[in-house]
């Protein structure tokens, strides 16, 4: 991680958070195991950075200091999902944590979701914060809030287990939608690639809300209307039903780039009613790393 020269002025927070979003998703998806529990948790990291900004002392590395709030956030989130295992091991060996080859940074930086939940906590964290987000030792033990000999010990440890994980069999395939998710999302999908929008407010409930994460929200079918009438106005979008980390969801392809989602939405229902949207078209970072799966039945 590559500190910002100085320390941001008060003025300065928002583009701050919005240069290191992308980061801080990337380290909380990774750490809960989901690119969607990952813009949740990152989201309230953001919440308490911006609480906590005014009456922070001066902050010597920004992006430090947003990490450790994004990586108790995370904590607090696998706690109360109890699934947090123990943090601190009994010993705290001293290993060399020395940086990996390319070769091998790549790898483990393409390590699938689900395969990086299989590590403890301490490990987990360490082996994301060096080697995928390209953290410095210092910060590390800075953001976990652990002595060296510690930090050493995880990442040698994490390390190992993804070389042993790497030899086994790919991860088993998510189950595919049910029956009703699949009827529900084809008839979103199709009236809206149809640009039939009449059709998708019929589909909507009054008092739906709507999140085009990171940039607005809106609530009420008055209000989520213009968000329609905007992708009326449009033409780079193409949406297919499918899955992100194993939920339904709306995966949204570029007609010019088909071989790779670019974002998706997440919807869901009350009486057969849309009762909430979720577009991740202003958050696209958010993809990184899911597992997408395009609906076959």
């Amino acid at each position: 991680m590559t500190p910002l020269p100085d320390p941001p002025a008060a003025t300065d927070i928002d583009a701050l958070l919005a240069a290191t979003r992308p980061g801080l998703h990337r380290y909380c998806a990774r750490m809960v195991g989901s690119v969607i529990d990952g813009e949740d948790v990152l989201q309230d990291a953001l919440i308490k950075a911006v609480e906590a900004f005014a009456s922070a002392a001066p902050i010597q590395n920004p992006q430090a200091w947003l990490f450790r709030i994004a990586h108790n956030t995370a904590l607090d989130f696998l706690r109360r999902r109890n699934r947090l295992e123990a943090l601190r091991s009994a010993e705290e060996v001293e290993m060399i944590a020395d940086r990996l080859d390319d070769v091998e940074s790549r790898q483990i930086a393409a390590t699938s979701l689900r395969t990086f939940m299989r590590l403890p906590v301490a490990q987990r964290s360490s082996v994301i914060l060096m080697d995928v987000l390209g953290c410095s030792l210092a910060e590390v033990c800075g953001i976990m809030d652990f002595g060296l000999p510690a930090v050493k010990a995880a990442l040698h440890r994490g390390r190992t287990q993804l070389r042993e994980f790497a030899r086994e069999p790919d991860d088993a395939p998510w189950p595919g939608l049910s029956d009703a998710d699949r009827l529900r999302l084809n008839a979103y999908v199709s009236h809206f690639n149809a640009r039939d929008f009449d059709a998708i407010r019929a589909m909507i409930a009054d008092d739906i809300r709507l999140e085009l994460v990171n940039r607005t929200r809106l609530n009420g079918k008055a209000e989520v209307s213009t968000y329609f009438g905007n992708y009326s106005k449009i033409d780079d979008w193409r949406l297919v039903a499918g899955q992100v980390d194993g939920r339904p969801a709306i995966l949204v392809f570029d007609p010019n780039e088909p071989d790779r989602p670019k974002y998706f939405m997440l919807l869901n229902w009350s009486a057969d009613k849309v009762a909430t949207i979720r577009d991740f078209r202003h958050a696209a970072y958010a993809i990184d790393g899911a597992e997408c799966v395009v609906d076959r039945g």
